[in-house]
């Protein structure tokens, strides 16, 4: 059984509804230790598992390097997605997120950088990263130095990493063939606006779609991050699902409630672990959640948000 596929907005190409998300690939202190013939099994186990969208970025450490090793020969098996606006070298003793620069120089010196380490000559999609307002977009000419680079065919499409509150802003600029938003049973701020961005002609890449065991916020993360993941636990916790799951563990059921959103295009789920690799291919080859069980979830999620907001 093959995963489903669904088309990327109006680009013309056809992507798996999982794709892999490569920041785990990054090693430490800000990932897990790997070594990179284990990084090189993983990546192959990614394609050879029938997934065909790969996400990167500049600020995901080594992440772009392994995948230029080990996926160059087979450039023409997935669909390409990186990042702009990171800074080429992340600085001395800095936590995520990192600082960024939309400007002309930056945004093209981290594209050349990216194609030399992905071993590529263009990159499918270059995502603006960290949702910049619109004012900073036009200040900085992002989108021009964007698009002058897919015109010399460096790159060709350009999309946005967009969260509220400037998410709607940049929907409206008309200029992204897609945008990556975070979305999932415990985090459902955005729900609607992959709605709008689809409607918009845009494809819609989910982020954080799967919460594995829920584990505890990264105590290396900022203090803002990790109040955002107790509260997503809380919120899983305090809703009563357990009759839905049947025969699922608690991953599965994430998985497949975002992708069971009518309007995602693809969910991207990292990991550095071989069986979760396999476990979430297993988990996509199933599909959505039927509309019943779906309609269901949601309504409960949303008892438990509202429970939340009283107490």
């Amino acid at each position: 059984m093959a995963i489903e596929t669904r088309p990327l907005g109006q680009t013309g190409t056809d992507v798996t509804i999982l794709g892999y998300g490569a920041m785990e690939l990054r090693g430490q202190p800000y990932g897990p230790a790997i070594e990179d013939f284990e990084a090189g099994q993983l990546l192959g186990a990614v394609l050879d598992g029938g997934i065909n969208l790969i996400d990167t970025s500049i600020d995901y450490g080594r992440s772009e390097e392994l995948i230029g090793r080990y996926l160059g020969h087979r450039r023409d098996d997935y669909f390409l997605a990186s990042k702009c606006g990171c800074l080429l070298q992340t600085p001395s003793g800095a936590r995520p997120p990192f600082p960024h620069d939309y400007s002309p120089g930056n945004v093209r010196a981290g594209v050349e950088q990216s194609l030399r380490r992905l071993d590529t000559d263009r990159l499918d999609l270059v995502q603006v990263h960290m949702s910049p307002s619109r004012a900073q977009l036009e200040a900085d000419d992002t989108v021009e130095t964007l698009q002058a680079l897919r015109d010399e065919g460096k790159v060709r499409f350009i999309g946005m990493s967009g969260i509220l509150p400037n998410l709607p802003d940049q929907i409206a600029m008309g200029v992204f063939d897609a945008f990556q938003i975070p979305y999932s049973a415990v985090e459902r701020e955005h729900e609607d606006l992959i709605t709008t961005a689809a409607q918009a002609g845009g494809g819609t890449i989910i982020r954080g779609g799967v919460a594995r065991g829920f584990p505890e916020p990264n105590p290396d993360y900022p203090e803002r991050y990790q109040q955002l993941v107790r509260d997503r636990n809380e919120r899983f916790e305090a809703t009563e699902i357990d009759d839905l799951l049947g025969d699922m563990d608690t991953m599965e059921f994430m998985l497949r409630f975002t992708i069971s959103h009518p309007d995602m295009t693809t969910t991207i789920v990292g990991t550095a672990n071989p069986q979760h690799l396999a476990d979430n291919i297993a988990a996509a080859k199933k599909g959505p959640l039927p509309a019943d069980q779906y309609a269901e979830a949601k309504r409960r999620l949303d008892k438990a948000t509202r429970a939340m907001a009283v107490a």
